[in-house]
C-alpha cells in the first residue's frame, strides 16, 4: 500500500473497534463480546479502513488482532448481516461481498506483521481473519470453524480457498471448508493452523510478544518478506528467484544491511531503523 498521503490524519476513534498504540505495537480489539464479538457491516468497514490508515504510517511496526471476553470472533452477525442480506439486490451483495475480501486482503497487503491472539471460538469469517494474519497465537481453548456451507454458502468465503489450502494443504482445508466442523487447538497446532500454542488465559500475553519482538527488528526487511510471502504463492519458480533478487539488492543498500555489519564488527547489538 502506498505510504502517501491526503490531508487526512489518523482516525482518533472506531466506533466498532478498540485500538492501542504501544512502542510501535497497534492492539485492535473486536469489541463486542456480549455477541462473541460478532462482526456487524460497520466492523467490517472499520477494519478495512484502519489498515488502510495504519499501512501508510511508519509508526506501526507489528499488529494484534484481538477478541474481548470470551471468544475472538464468531464470524458475521447472524441478525445483522445474515438477516439483513436477504433484503439485498445483486448489486448490493456483490459491494458487501467485496467489502469482506478487502479487509481480507488488507491484511496480507499491510506492510507490517499481525498476529491472532485467539481464545474461544473463532468461527466464519472470525476464522478468515485469524487465516488471513501472519501469526495466528492460541491457547487451549481456541476453535476455528469455517462455517460458510452451513449456512448455504460456498466454503470459499473471504479468500479462504485460497489461504486454507496454502496454510494446511488441500485435503485438510477441502475437509474444514466443506464439512465446517470446529477444529479445536490440538488438531489445529498438528495441521499448522496454529503457529503458537500457549498455556490456557496466555495468548494476549504471548501475542504481544511476539509483536514487540518483531516491532524491535527490521521493519523493512519483515515488509519485503510478507510481500513476497503473498507474491510468490502463484509464480513460477523462475520469477520468485528474480523477484527476490530484485528485493534482496534494493536492501542491500539499506542503512539496516549496513547497520547489521557495523554492529557485527563493533560486537553490539544492532539499532534497526527499517530504512
Amino acid at each position: 500500500m502506498s505510504p502517501f498521503t491526503g490531508s487526512a490524519t489518523r482516525t482518533p476513534d472506531w466506533q466498532h473497534l478498540r485500538c492501542e498504540y504501544v512502542d510501535g505495537v497497534a492492539t485492535v480489539t473486536l469489541a463486542r463480546p456480549e455477541k462473541l464479538n460478532a462482526l456487524t457491516f460497520g466492523a467490517y468497514a472499520d477494519l478495512r479502513d484502519l489498515l488502510a490508515e495504519l499501512s501508510r504510517e511508519k509508526s506501526v511496526r507489528a499488529l494484534v488482532l484481538a477478541g474481548e471476553g470470551r471468544g475472538f470472533c464468531s464470524g458475521g452477525d447472524v441478525d445483522e448481516i445474515i438477516g439483513a442480506t436477504l433484503s439485498m439486490d445483486t448489486s448490493q451483495l456483490l459491494d458487501f461481498n467485496r467489502m469482506t475480501g478487502q479487509v481480507v486482503r488488507a491484511v496480507r497487503e499491510c506492510p507490517f506483521p499481525v498476529i491472532a491472539a485467539v481464545h474461544g471460538v473463532a468461527a466464519g469469517a472470525g476464522a478468515v481473519l485469524a487465516l488471513a494474519s501472519d501469526f495466528r497465537v492460541a491457547d487451549p481453548s481456541a476453535r476455528f470453524a469455517f462455517l460458510f456451507t452451513r449456512v448455504g454458502l460456498s466454503g470459499g468465503d473471504m479468500g479462504a480457498a485460497y489461504l486454507l489450502p496454502r496454510v494446511v494443504g488441500l485435503g485438510h482445508a477441502t475437509r474444514l471448508l466443506m464439512l465446517g466442523e470446529p477444529v479445536r487447538a490440538p488438531e489445529a497446532e498438528r495441521i499448522g493452523l496454529i503457529s503458537e500454542l500457549t498455556e490456557e488465559g496466555h495468548v494476549d500475553e504471548a501475542a504481544q510478544a511476539l509483536a514487540h519482538r518483531l516491532a524491535q527488528g527490521p521493519a523493512l526487511a519483515y515488509a519485503q518478506t510478507k510481500a513476497l510471502l503473498t507474491a510468490e504463492l502463484d509464480m513460477p519458480l523462475a520469477a520468485s528467484v528474480e523477484l527476490d533478487a530484485s528485493t534482496q539488492a534494493l536492501l542491500m543498500n539499506g542503512e539496516d544491511y549496513a547497520e547489521f555489519h557495523a554492529a557485527f564488527t563493533e560486537k553490539r547489538p544492532p539499532k534497526w531503523r527499517g530504512r
